[in-house]
């Protein structure tokens, strides 16, 4: 295998962060203007974007292999990699538990996390793209602070949307399904926030 240069690392951060947004946005629409029937076929769409994330996860891991010489440490490269490719996962995983467990209606509070996941993943996609000149960057350590405080308000909805449910909710199988669906969703912003949180330490790293 040909070694790779290192722009070919950053820009397969870059291309996995696009596709965390694209996915964040599928997740959006479908969840906006719900229809359970057309939810399989949605599936497919959503599944396609996993299956390309993970292409750039493999392409990635494969380069480490025979890698003498990287832009930043090899483990680095391997995480992020890994973090990167486990948002696609969580934010599909949000779309399954809504088709087994056969949801028919949405809960309105759920449309408030979906759009933190989407405002999350544009911030990830920035934070990337900032990624290839970190050492002189001036607004990268802010999109990480920004990443972060977009978790802590996910946080809060999630709690809110938890009450609300185990208080107001009395069909113990809604209460069971939607506490998953929350949870998937709440993960989808913290997956995010770890991917920050790396980036943040290659950073500290290497100044």
């Amino acid at each position: 295998m040909a070694r790779k240069n290192d722009s070919f690392y950053f820009d397969s951060f870059q291309a996995c962060a696009e596709l965390s947004c694209k996915g964040a946005r599928l997740l959006a629409d479908i969840m906006r203007s719900y229809d359970p029937d057309t939810l399989k076929q949605r599936m497919d769409e959503m599944h396609a974007i996993e299956q390309a994330a993970d292409e750039y996860k493999h392409e990635v891991l494969d380069a480490l292999v025979t890698a003498f010489v990287t832009p930043i440490e090899r483990e680095d490269i391997a995480q992020l990699s890994d973090l990167l490719d486990t948002v696609v996962d969580r934010i599909e995983g949000v779309l399954l538990r809504l088709y087994f467990n056969n949801i028919r209606t949405i809960r309105p509070d759920s449309l408030e996390l979906v759009e933190k996941i989407e405002s999350s993943c544009s911030e990830m996609v920035k934070l990337l793209q900032e990624l290839p000149q970190f050492k002189r960057s001036k607004t990268l350590r802010d999109t990480v602070i920004h990443i972060n405080s977009i978790e802590e308000e996910a946080d809060s909805l999630y709690i809110e949307a938890m009450h609300s449910l185990h208080t107001n909710c009395t069909d113990p199988m809604e209460v069971f399904t939607w506490h998953e669906i929350y949870t998937f969703l709440e993960y989808c912003v913290d997956s995010v926030e770890h991917v920050a949180d790396v980036v943040d330490s290659i950073v500290m790293k290497n100044s």
